[in-house]
């Protein structure tokens, strides 16, 4: 009995209306921008694994991306950590979107994902510093290398010592 009565006093307290104010009104109404919505999409998958999917929104915007899967080397280790290489199925990703920043910048990325790695491209992204000066070289040594000494001398020749012959059959 003790147990329901908690229990019904649980539900009623979960069941009362809260104090805390409900902001989702007010956001609505302060909402300065126009609602944006999608005019344009487009999703296509086929069979043999590759797809292509866009869409386009009405402020302007866009996001295309394609995918093949096709063969790549790929490495395999064993328990020894030997390396094997084998061909096996990867995708290749390929796409570009375009928007307008609320400051009125236009942004256009492109990239590729395959084998060689995530290559993006876009005028806003940052670039490498190039330098301008010239690697230090190593200093060149020009030297003669001694040359051992040849010596000419005769070796001694020990003497013939006296010579029989002796055991059986002589």
């Amino acid at each position: 009995m003790k147990l329901f009565i908690v229990a019904v006093l649980i539900a009623a307290a979960a069941a009362a209306p809260s104090s805390y104010p409900s902001y989702e009104k007010k956001y609505e109404k302060d909402y300065k921008y126009p609602e944006i919505t999608i005019t344009s999409q487009s999703d296509e998958r086929n069979l043999d694994g590759s797809s292509q999917w866009s869409y386009a929104q009405s402020d302007y915007t866009t996001r295309e991306e394609s995918q093949v899967q096709k063969k790549m080397q790929g490495v395999k280790y064993d328990s020894y950590g030997k390396a094997t290489y084998e061909d096996v199925m990867g995708n290749t990703n390929k796409g570009s979107s375009y928007w307008v920043s609320p400051e009125g910048e236009k942004f256009t990325l492109t990239w590729v994902a395959d084998d060689a790695g995530f290559q993006p491209k876009g005028d806003h992204l940052p670039v490498a510093p190039v330098h301008v000066y010239e690697l230090p070289v190593a200093p060149v040594h020009e030297y003669e290398l001694p040359v051992a000494p040849v010596h000419e001398y005769e070796l001694p020749v020990a003497p013939a010592l006296p010579y029989k012959r002796t055991g059986a059959g002589y």
